[in-house]
């Protein structure tokens, strides 16, 4: 799905990712709308009182003229022009995890191609507290608004950093402390053996391919989450989510 622009803007849609660009301040909002028809009075508000903030009035308009705006009809009601989304780059992120008092946590995704899937994916990543994602500048999903409203504004807050070759940016990060640990049904390393308390990049492979030879080449590990039924993996955003979750059960448990 392509991004929805209008010239260089972009139009974000749904309560949660246009109240998060407005809190967040990540990224310039222009309009905000909302529909004249409906109950939620509470989430008008709130969008009133972030966009008081952030000195944008938000704007009652007809339910078809807010349609027309957001070009879809999963919009709560809700929608906004706002700048395209602002991508971090290589440079960004190595100093980004210079300048961490805690061990790093990075998700990095190699050829994910459903918008909708990266944008669960940074929601996960941004719940469990990792620093960044990183995706691929080609053959990958970009953050569309499509990906802005499934990771229910995450994007806002967890930075997505756009490499030119992701192999080379593992290669920096492990340059940089970090283990590289790709995840594939066949991986020699249990999650329950995964050893996370330490500074860590977590690699999911595409939604169809996994990980790319020289991405998987390039992993310092590969970790295997055990399966139990006739379905012999699970989708690439639960693998995620759990090995995440993985790393912040070992890190609580570390700290206590």
């Amino acid at each position: 799905m392509r991004a929805r622009r209008r010239g260089s803007q972009e139009v974000l849609y749904g309560f949660h990712p246009v109240h998060e660009a407005l809190r967040a301040g990540r990224r310039r909002v222009l309009r905000v709308y909302v529909a004249r028809e409906g109950h939620a009075r509470e989430r008008h508000e709130a969008l009133r009182a972030a966009g008081a903030r952030a000195g944008i009035a938000v704007e009652e308009i007809a339910r078809e003229a807010l349609e027309r705006v957001a070009r879809s009809a999963d919009h709560q009601g809700v929608a906004a022009t706002a700048d395209p989304y602002p991508y971090e780059d290589e440079g960004a992120l190595l100093a980004r995890l210079r300048a961490l008092a805690e061990p790093a946590l990075v998700l990095a995704l190699d050829g994910i191609q459903d918008p909708r899937n990266l944008g669960s994916m940074v929601r996960n990543a941004n719940v469990a507290g990792a620093h960044a994602v990183v995706i691929a500048q080609d053959r990958s999903a970009e953050v569309t608004p499509a990906a802005a409203k499934a990771s229910a504004g995450a994007v806002e807050y967890t930075p997505v950093v756009r490499v030119v070759n992701l192999v080379r940016t593992l290669a920096l990060l492990k340059e940089a402390g970090l283990w590289v640990a790709g995840a594939e049904t066949q991986g020699e390393v249990p999650i329950d053996r995964l050893e996370a308390a330490g500074p860590i990049a977590i690699v999911i492979g595409g939604e169809e391919k996994g990980l790319r030879p020289l991405v998987r080449r390039t992993c310092d590990l590969r970790v295997a989450i055990p399966v139990r039924g006739a379905i012999q993996s699970l989708n690439a955003g639960v693998a995620a989510a759990v090995i995440l979750f993985e790393v912040v059960r070992q890190r609580r448990q570390g700290s206590r």
